[in-house]
């Protein structure tokens, strides 16, 4: 687990506040603190532990701000490791909590459905996927998915200046990772604040929920959204702050670097349906090559694996690569062949 950096000056008004996700292996979630004329604004506010709230009370008394003079705090996207702390933020100050209406709409739909129904939904899941009864029940026994402890109150879309007296701060809506995730231009200070979209390391997981959807295609949204990023004005000059790992530069190198990896793996995919194989998305999931082995990956992260295979086949099939066969039981893929055959 990667050990927590210090509190940062990053110049221009901008800071970087650490805030640790206990016993996650990512460590950290990098909160930034922008200083404008009528008090700090925050992007992300980190997971939702006592630890983290320590950090960002005492990370704020660093640079001489109390946590009643927060004006705001804009969220790149509604997962808890950026979300958790807005209940105790907004308890604690009269700042606004702004998002992208797309996620806010998630939010409002994760907030209302009871434990059962998430079990319940999760069951379906699994077994139209194909998992093993065991791999289902281990799942289940787990600890839910925690929402978002507030619903935020300010809708923020693609281009809308952030409410920041002094400073010029806008959001780039970038889908993908999910519907409503938001990198954040600071154009008078030449940085990018990329959320999970771009990470200098890592790929960040694109996934297909529920499992076998057929609505929606979030990895052809993330894809578009890695192009448009990747030709922002100075996107090799641009300062990029992630949520995790490091900043960098030579953003439109990594983006296509992210692109590629994407090809790659659907070029994966359709060579495990040679002509004639239709198989599950459990099937083809634990055919792919994965940092871990398969057989040793935990039942959480097999989840997530067949979440963003899934998303694959979803975007292959609107390449007209794969087609889904419906059945009684659960949906299968099957290569394309003929006229639409890439070959």
């Amino acid at each position: 687990m990667p050990e927590t950096p210090p509190v940062e000056d990053l110049g221009a008004g901008v800071w970087s506040l650490p805030v640790p996700i206990p016993g996650n292996p990512l460590g950290f979630t990098y909160v930034y603190v922008l200083t404008g004329s009528d008090g700090p604004v925050l992007i992300d506010t980190g997971w939702d532990h006592d630890d983290s709230w320590e950090a960002l009370v005492k990370g704020l008394a660093r640079i001489g701000h109390g946590i009643d003079e927060v004006r705001g705090a804009v969220l790149t996207h509604f997962h808890p490791d950026h979300t958790g702390l807005t209940g105790r933020l907004r308890a604690a100050s009269d700042a606004w909590i702004a998002m992208h209406p797309a996620d806010i709409t998630v939010t409002e739909r994760l907030r209302a459905r009871d434990e059962n129904e998430q079990r319940s939904d999760l069951a379906d899941q699994m077994r139209s996927a194909g998992f093993p009864e065991t791999d289902t029940a281990e799942l289940l026994a787990g600890p839910r998915y925690s929402p978002p402890p507030v619903v935020p109150d300010l809708p923020l879309a693609d281009g809308e200046r952030v409410d920041l007296p002094g400073r010029d701060l806008r959001a780039v809506w970038t889908p993908g990772h999910t519907p409503g995730h938001l990198c954040l231009l600071l154009a008078d200070g030449g940085r990018l604040f990329t959320g999970d979209h771009v990470l200098p390391r890592i790929t960040p997981h694109v996934g297909q929920f529920p499992l076998t959807t057929d609505d929606g295609d979030p990895l052809g949204d993330f894809l578009a959204s890695q192009r448009a990023i990747a030709d922002l004005a100075d996107a090799e000059t641009l300062v990029c702050l992630p949520s995790h790992e490091r900043r960098f530069t030579g953003l439109r190198t990594r983006a296509e670097e992210i692109m590629g990896h994407h090809e790659d793996r659907l070029r994966e995919i359709l060579d495990l349906l040679p002509d004639g194989t239709a198989a599950t998305l459990w099937e083809i999931t634990s055919g792919l090559t994965w940092r871990r082995p398969w057989a040793d990956m935990s039942v959480r992260a097999r989840h997530m694996a067949a979440a963003e295979t899934s998303a694959h086949l979803r975007l292959s099939e609107e390449r007209r690569l794969t087609t889904r066969i419906a059945g009684a039981d659960r949906p299968r893929w099957a290569a394309v062949t003929g006229p639409n055959d890439p070959a």
